[in-house]
C-alpha cells in the first residue's frame, strides 16, 4: 500500500524533516524487516538524507544550491522563470530508500529525512511504500 503524506511549505527554498512522518508510517505497518520508499513526485522538490543536529547544515546546503543554481540568470530560457527549482531538484534527487531492520529504520545518529522544497510557498505531497523482505 501506499501512504500520501501532505505537507506546506512556507518559503522558496525550505528543508524539512520528515523522519518521524517516516518512521510512524514504517511503525504502522508491522514491517520487521525490509525497505521503505519516500518519493516525491514534484519536479521542482525532492527528498535528501542529511544530518538533523545542527540547523546550520540545512543552511549551508541551501545556500550553496542558491549559489550554485541562482534564481536568475541571463540564459534561462523557461517561461515560468523557475528553471533553478528544477535544477535544485534534479540534483537533490525525488527519492530515497531507507532499510528496515526489527521494525526501525536504519539511519545513521545525525540522520534525517527531507523534503526539499525549491519552488514554494505551495502545498506537496510525497509518498511512502514499504516492501517486506
Amino acid at each position: 500500500m501506499v501512504k500520501k503524506v501532505s505537507l506546506n511549505t512556507n518559503h522558496r527554498d525550505e528543508m524539512i524533516d520528515v523522519t518521524k512522518a517516516v518512521r510512524d508510517y514504517v511503525d504502522s505497518t508491522g514491517v520487521e524487516s525490509g525497505v521503505v520508499y519516500i518519493y516525491c513526485a514534484h519536479t521542482t522538490a525532492g527528498i535528501t538524507i542529511n544530518e538533523n543536529a545542527d540547523p546550520d547544515v540545512k543552511h549551508d546546503m541551501l545556500m550553496r544550491l542558491d549559489e550554485v543554481y541562482p534564481w536568475t540568470h541571463e540564459k534561462y530560457r523557461h517561461a515560468e522563470g523557475n528553471s533553478a527549482s528544477h535544477l535544485k531538484a534534479s540534483t537533490v534527487g525525488p527519492s530515497q530508500m531507507v532499510i528496515i531492520e526489527e521494525g526501525k529504520l536504519i539511519l545513521g545518529t545525525w540522520q534525517g529525512i527531507y523534503f526539499c522544497e525549491f519552488d514554494g510557498p505551495r502545498s506537496r505531497n510525497f509518498y511512502l511504500k514499504v516492501i517486506e523482505g
